[in-house]
């Protein structure tokens, strides 16, 4: 696989507006990610049962590098320009492949969530974007265990199984491409 370019990233994202463009540069981090730190066996406090400290933490540090200059710290977004992920239907949904879909291909066009309509640029971050099948559980597991939110925790198996599934896939996910997933 040919490695992927700042000049490469910078021409998968022309036509977008120069904001967007400006956040997926500034998200895309290139710290140390979920996979490069050692497994712990402690189960975190606020973590759902099977993550462990280290993967909350892991998470936690990567939504702070990728997520946050858009959803914020507190998960509440950014009123009608990016969606919450605090008590978000897609982030929670009861089917992990809702959040995965997004992480990994991103998310465009309209999209309700919480009631309030948001119709943005969300960079893909699995593809293009290095970031493992552990990197993404790690960070939608902080995510689907932050600010309330109670939903199970993410495998890096789980990540892996989507990434088969939608072996193919080409752009970005889209609220049509991910309601009938959510009714599972």
């Amino acid at each position: 696989m040919m490695p992927v370019t700042s000049t490469h990233r910078l021409r998968n994202f022309l036509g977008l507006s120069f904001a967007a463009l400006l956040v997926a540069t500034v998200s895309c981090g290139g710290e140390k990610s979920a996979s490069d730190t050692p497994a712990a066996g402690a189960p975190a406090g606020g973590a759902p049962a099977g993550a462990s400290a280290t993967t909350a933490a892991a998470g936690e540090k990567m939504y702070q590098q990728r997520c946050m200059s858009c959803h914020q710290a507190d998960g509440n977004g950014t009123p009608g320009v990016y969606p919450p992920l605090a008590g978000s239907e897609y982030a929670t949904s009861a089917n992990a492949g809702v959040p995965i879909r997004i992480a990994i291909y991103g998310l465009q066009g309209p999209i309700e969530v919480k009631g309030a309509q948001f119709n943005s640029l969300m960079p893909a971050y699995g593809l293009g974007i290095v970031m493992s099948d552990a990197d993404v559980a790690a960070v939608l597991t902080y995510i689907r265990s932050s600010w309330g939110n109670k939903a199970s925790a993410v495998t890096a198996n789980d990540v892996h199984e989507v990434r088969e599934e939608t072996e193919g896939h080409t752009g970005a996910m889209s609220a049509e491409l991910l309601k009938p997933l959510m009714r599972n």
